[in-house]
């Protein structure tokens, strides 16, 4: 009788495969064994023929629902004999290769023990399956068994013992499994580490409804719950988090409950009711129901759906919703550690809802939208990390080191990628050592050393210098918008050529200008600079980011010289301030030359009203985006010339057009809706040229300019009409937390040219 070895490689531990495997072998009588080993799963299948063909076919077909397959190698054996199929004991002596699976959101099997009385499980808030429950965050090694699990430390009571030895138990091997006797327990304390009386859900509850600000440990991390509907505990941990205007996100208890402030589409509803369970922004209702204080003046509101069963009885106490931000001051990584908590967050939180599961990798929550049917990341974390993304071919292991901004890192291991979760700014020094932890435990957990590190071309980059230090390493720079060219071919399985067109803030060039307004020509090798925005001063350098009446006032200058039209944005601006800048304008004193496409969305947004001061980073253009008119279908003038082989996009003529509309009276948002159309146009226009002399048809969309979902829309609408194929990010972000892929791709075909050479 025929027998074959089975290797199978991807997220296949902990997700529930080898009971999955040991019943099939059952029910298509199949003898032989399967183990967990480094690589993934190993089966020695013995049958005749035709079953094992079929137990083949099923392994991926009927594969448990957090199971992922990037791999499956059949090799046949001699036969033993065999007459009974087994799972044996894992196996650590092989290369390591084996994909941890992401966190998932608990199942509805688990839901229904959960609230079930007669279940020995009923209320339990660590509930858990192998279809369900914390994996990355509490991973501490692989395989994917419960030694290397934050779960060591408890001990399985008989019955829990029972079910994690069953091959038919949903708990088979599930490493978290515990219940109330034996695993972790639930505990609400004061800010000096005392136990509150009474039930600490119940408790919990009463505080938030009272208007206090709970610190709440969910499964990468914790979180400031107050009740959404409150608006002075909303304002109030404002005031607490030091968080003036940024929105926050919410958590309710269903689809139905979400629908009460928000308009949830089918695309949005699958969305938010994944395993995953990340952020999704919606529309808000006109009746929105929740504090204004939450998402103020916004269209949007970020919600999610409660993930662990400690959410969903938490929720259960009749609120509409939660806010539920990450548990930091602004700009600093979420705080997950149970004594870094109590530190950290005295004077913010009033309690914290707490327990005793050690949280190993810190993880915050993701965050989506829906453009089209399709999601679109704008941060990559729980639930996502560390699920790999597939490469257009094998290449040597590369560690990349991203951005300054929205850090992620990601290491390449054979024709994979796998991506950090979302570490933040790397000017806080508590995010550049959780930078430096997530490199160690990404390479840890994947048992892969990089031969070379790729970094941005910026020298004062933190993380260029980082890369700069590892010896034995060779390193790789890679130019800021070529990287976000190829993290979007990479993400779309495309090795080029294409356009790239990528609209960001700003991004180190290779002329040692500042970029931020590009048409690319390239592929994942190299790339040619063929079209840009016209360079502006950027007075102040950083602080114009902060301040867009400082990128209005260059681009008036730069337009009409030293006589400005009277804006009314300009009576806002203190007199000696605008004095001084426009001396430095003058003097190109601390006023570098910038194509920025992000910066000219905050001078729109200053010239038009909207906002002459930001509070958090993007909000300019965030605000532009939400008064945009969606039904605006002219653009505005605007001029594009050759120089020297390269097409520039002249803003001067849209700068004077949006002027005489402001004084001429035109509707604010009409005036940034028909802003949004003239990018769109200019994108076009610039593509039909390229696509004339270069023969190219295909344009990939990066940058964080393109998180704006109305532009994105008007963009790829008029791409497509002109016969254009269109690759857009999904999975990987747009903005620079996508980046390190596209530095992780780049240098790996520079190593490979290299190794030709």
């Amino acid at each position: 009788m025929p027998r074959q070895r089975i290797n199978i490689e991807g997220i296949v531990q902990g997700v529930g495969f080898r009971p999955f495997v040991f019943q099939l072998a059952s029910r298509l009588q199949v003898a032989g064994w399967v183990r967990n080993d480094s690589r993934g799963v190993t089966i020695e299948a013995e049958a005749d023929a035709t079953a094992l063909t079929d137990f083949v076919t099923a392994l991926q077909a009927e594969k448990p629902p957090l199971a992922a397959i990037s791999r499956l190698t059949v090799s046949d054996l001699p036969n033993t004999g065999a007459s009974v199929f087994v799972i044996l004991e894992s196996r650590t002596d092989l290369a390591a290769r084996a994909q941890v699976p992401a966190d998932a959101a608990v199942c509805s099997d688990c839901l229904a023990e959960l609230f079930d009385p007669k279940d020995r499980r009923f209320r339990y808030p660590f509930i858990n399956c192998t279809n369900c429950g914390p994996r990355f965050t509490i991973v501490t090694g692989i395989p994917y068994d419960r030694p290397l699990t934050t779960m060591a430390g408890f001990t399985m009571c008989p019955a829990c013992l029972a079910e994690y030895r069953d091959p038919t138990s949903r708990r088979f091997h599930a490493q978290p499994n515990a219940c109330p006797a034996c695993g972790p327990q639930l505990s609400l304390r004061d800010g000096n580490a005392r136990s509150l009386p009474g039930d600490p859900l119940t408790e919990c509850a009463r505080l938030l409804r009272a208007g206090a600000v709970v610190a709440v440990k969910g499964l990468g991390g914790y979180q400031l719950a107050v009740d959404a509907t409150n608006c002075g505990a909303v304002q109030e941990l404002r005031r607490r988090k030091r968080r003036d205007e940024k929105p926050f996100a919410v958590m309710a208890g269903d689809l139905a409950a979400i629908e009460q402030f928000a308009a949830v589409n089918a695309a949005e509803a699958r969305l938010l009711d994944g395993v995953e369970r990340p952020i999704v922004l919606l529309e808000k209702r006109a009746d929105f129901l929740l504090a204004e204080a939450v998402a103020p003046r916004n269209r949007y509101v970020g919600v999610m759906l409660p993930g662990t069963p400690l959410h969903h009885l938490l929720l259960e106490h009749d609120f509409l919703a939660l806010v539920m931000t990450s548990a930091n001051f602004s700009d600093e990584p979420i705080v997950y550690q149970d004594d870094e908590a109590l530190l950290r967050l005295a004077g913010i939180a009033d309690a914290w809802l707490s327990n005793d599961r050690p949280i190993h990798t810190r993880t915050d929550d993701s965050v989506a939208r829906v453009l089209g049917d399709r999601a679109l990341l704008l941060r990559r974390a729980r639930g996502y990390v560390p699920r790999a993304i597939a490469l257009p071919q094998e290449q040597l292991p590369v560690l990349a080191v991203g951005a300054e901004l929205k850090n992620t890192v990601c290491l390449t291991r054979g024709d994979r990628a796998f991506f950090s979760q979302h570490l933040g700014d790397l000017q806080n020094a508590e995010t550049f050592a959780a930078f430096t932890t997530a490199i160690g435990q990404l390479q840890e957990l994947l048992g892969t050393a990089p031969l070379a590190v790729a970094h941005d071309l910026h020298p004062d980059y933190l993380a260029t210098r980082y890369a700069r230090e590892q010896s034995g390493l060779a390193t790789v720079a890679v130019q800021h918008h070529h990287a976000h060219l190829a993290s979007c071919l990479a993400e779309n399985g495309w090795g080029g050529p294409a356009i790239g067109v990528i609209f960001d803030g700003l991004g180190y060039g290779a002329d040692g200008t500042l970029w931020g307004g590009e048409f690319l020509l390239g592929d994942l090798q190299g790339f040619e600079r063929a079209g840009h925005f016209r360079p502006v001063p950027l007075p102040g350098g950083d602080l114009a980011a902060r301040q867009p009446w400082r990128m209005a006032l260059s681009h008036l200058r730069d337009t009409y010289g030293e006589e400005l039209p009277p804006l009314p944005f300009l009576a806002t601006v203190a007199a000696e301030e605008l004095t001084l800048v426009r001396q430095a304008l003058t003097k190109g004193i601390n006023a570098p030359l910038a194509s920025s496409c992000g910066r000219l969305f905050d001078a729109v947004a200053a010239l038009l009203g909207v906002r002459s001061v930001a509070s958090f980073e993007g909000q300019a253009a965030m605000e532009l985006e939400m008064l945009a008119d969606p039904a605006a279908r002219s653009a505005y003038p605007f001029a594009l010339k050759m120089v020297a082989g390269v097409l520039v996009f002249d803003t001067r003529p849209l700068v004077r057009a949006l002027v005489d509309a402001v004084v001429g009276g035109e509707e604010p948002a009409a005036c940034a809706g028909r802003f949004h159309v003239t990018l769109a146009e200019l994108v076009r226009q610039v593509c039909l040229v390229l696509r004339a002399r270069r023969e190219v048809n295909t344009v990939a969309l990066s940058g964080g300019v393109f998180q704006n979902a109305l532009l994105t829309t008007l963009v790829r609408e008029r791409l497509e009409r002109a016969g254009f194929r269109v690759l857009c990010h999904s999975l990987v972000p747009p903005n620079d937390g996508g980046i390190a892929l596209g530095q992780a791709v780049v240098a790996g075909q520079r190593l490979a040219m290299r190794g030709q050479n």
